[in-house]
Order: C-alpha cells, then structure tokens, then sequence
C-alpha cells in the first residue's frame, strides 16, 4: 500500500510577509503626500483591509518599520539583479561595483518614496535605523561577492561598504546615475589603494589603533 506524502508544514509567517508587500506597496502610493508617519503606515494599513489595531500588531514600530521593509525590498532586488553573474568570474573590485550598482538601480525604482526615506532616516531619532540598514545591505553585498572574513576585514569592509553606499544614494538622487557611478568607481580606487599599501608596508593601521586602545586604556585605568 503506497503511503501519502505528507502534509507540507504551513509556514507561520507567510501571512506577515505577504501583508508587508501589501501595505507597502499601498505606503509607497501615499509617501510623497504622507512622508514617513504614523498616519502613513495606518493609511496603508487600511488600503490593504486591515484595522488600525492590526497593522500595529504587523507594524508596531509604524513608519520605521515602513522604511526597513523598503530596504529589504531594494537588497532583494539587487540580489535578484545580480543572480545571473557568476562573481568568480570578476576582479573583487569589479563585484563590488556590481553590487552597489545593481543595490542603487533597485533604489531608483522608487526615486521619490526613497527621497522621503532618506530625509526620514536622517532623523536624529533614526540615525541608528538608517545605520544598520546600510550596514544589512553592505553585508549582503559582501557575502554574494564572496567575503569569508571574520577578523576585523569583516567590519571594516562593510563600515567601509555603508559609506559608499549612502553617499552614492544621496548623489544618485541629486546627480543621476552616471554621477554616482563616477563617484562610486572613484571611492573603490581609494580603497583598492589603501589595501595595496597596507600589504606592502611594514606599518600595520590595524595594531596601531590597537596600542592606541591600550595606552588610553592604560591612563585611564592605572
């Protein structure tokens, strides 16, 4: 007798997430009028037939959870982007530009609900959200370009990733895209300059900084 497959597990929060792209998608037809609110995140809510008590429950941080679900939208989209190229077959220097280009070209899909985000992150309230969505974006950058580091490299490539990921953005939605690329090539040259030089050299930045640590560490303490 020819046994029955079993019954898939239903998964918990399929519900949740296909609720978030609902009210998002709902929040970006509204942001350029709502900007990044409360009222925003209640209207979207709403579109989407929910109650104002549950979309607390799915957003109970209102619009910043707005602004991180847009930001895990745009990392999918880049990484979706840059599924077809294989990154072994690129310079490191070359994945990298990949990777912020195709993470920019998913932001500029949403041009004018990301320029309410940007304003909205530079909040000084949202000053710590901002910083670890760009810090979750260079991390998944990295990771498709291949990064295995776990010694400091890993910190200082995505600190370093952040950075030229939210200067390119701001210049991408002032200048276009041909000014940000420009500006990323440039940042990358810096920084493939700097490797060069700390492997040649005798000085190692890394354990200067440390007895630094050490000697402050050192006066404060005795």
């Amino acid at each position: 007798m020819t046994q029955a497959a079993p019954a898939s597990t239903p998964d918990p929060d399929a519900w949740a997430r296909e609720t978030e792209d609902k009210v998002l998608d709902a929040a970006l037809a509204h942001v350029a009028h709502e900007g990044w609110t409360q009222r925003l995140a209640t209207r979207a809510g709403a579109d989407v037939g929910l109650s104002a008590g549950e979309t607390e429950l799915l957003l109970p941080n209102g619009a910043a959870d707005l602004a991180a679900l847009l930001a895990r939208r745009h990392d999918r989209r880049a990484l979706a982007a840059l599924a077809g190229t294989d990154p072994t077959s690129l310079k490191i220097r070359e994945r990298i530009r990949a990777g912020v280009e195709a993470r920019l070209d998913a932001a500029g899909q949403d041009e004018a609900a990301v320029r309410r985000w940007t304003g909205f992150l530079a909040l000084p309230q949202n000053l710590a959200l901002g910083g670890r969505l760009l810090w979750d974006s260079a991390d998944q950058l990295w990771r498709w370009a291949g990064d295995t580091a776990t010694d400091e490299n890993h910190y200082s490539k995505r600190a370093i990733l952040s950075g030229i990921l939210s200067a390119a953005l701001a210049l991408r939605l002032h200048s276009g895209r041909a000014a940000s690329m420009a500006f990323v090539d440039a940042r990358i040259a810096n920084v493939m300059s700097f490797e060069k030089w700390k492997a040649t050299t005798r000085i190692r930045p890394s354990l200067a900084l440390k007895g630094l640590a050490q000697t402050l560490g050192r006066m404060r303490y005795g």
